[in-house]
């Protein structure tokens, strides 16, 4: 992705990019994805019935990482407490999410790959709250 080319741009950055800031918008926004295609691949099970929940999560978490990574993209003004929040929210929902699909990813390629992505993300949000004050 080029987050770290254009948040370097913005007027308000003057060189500091906040790296592992950085990370966590890149990872928000790729868990996004895998998420919404591991829903879409679970609807397309024959046993689509026992992957309920792990759908849920995983557009719940798609959604959540979409928010946490528009909002962590923003460098005018600020909004801390709002976007601190956002960020343990995504943690947590990262988490979740791959808690679940690890129950299926041995059944399932794409809840394993998904499950990888979304403890990656957790990881980067955890990370990133050091840098978000």
């Amino acid at each position: 992705m080029q987050v770290q080319e254009m948040i370097s741009t913005h007027p308000d950055v003057q060189g500091s990019t906040a790296d592992r800031l950085l990370r966590c918008i890149e990872e928000c926004y790729g868990c996004a994805q895998t998420c919404t295609a591991c829903a879409d691949a679970c609807l397309a099970e024959q046993k689509v019935e026992q992957l309920k929940q792990c759908i849920r999560l995983d557009l719940d978490c798609a959604d959540i990482c979409i928010a946490a990574g528009a909002m962590a993209s923003r460098r005018t003004g600020s909004n801390i407490e709002v976007l601190r929040a956002a960020i343990q929210a995504c943690e947590t929902a990262c988490r979740t999410c791959g808690e679940e699909c690890r129950k299926h990813a041995e059944q399932h390629e794409h809840c394993r790959i998904c499950a990888d992505a979304c403890i990656r993300c957790a990881d980067a949000c955890r990370d990133a709250m050091a840098e978000v004050h």
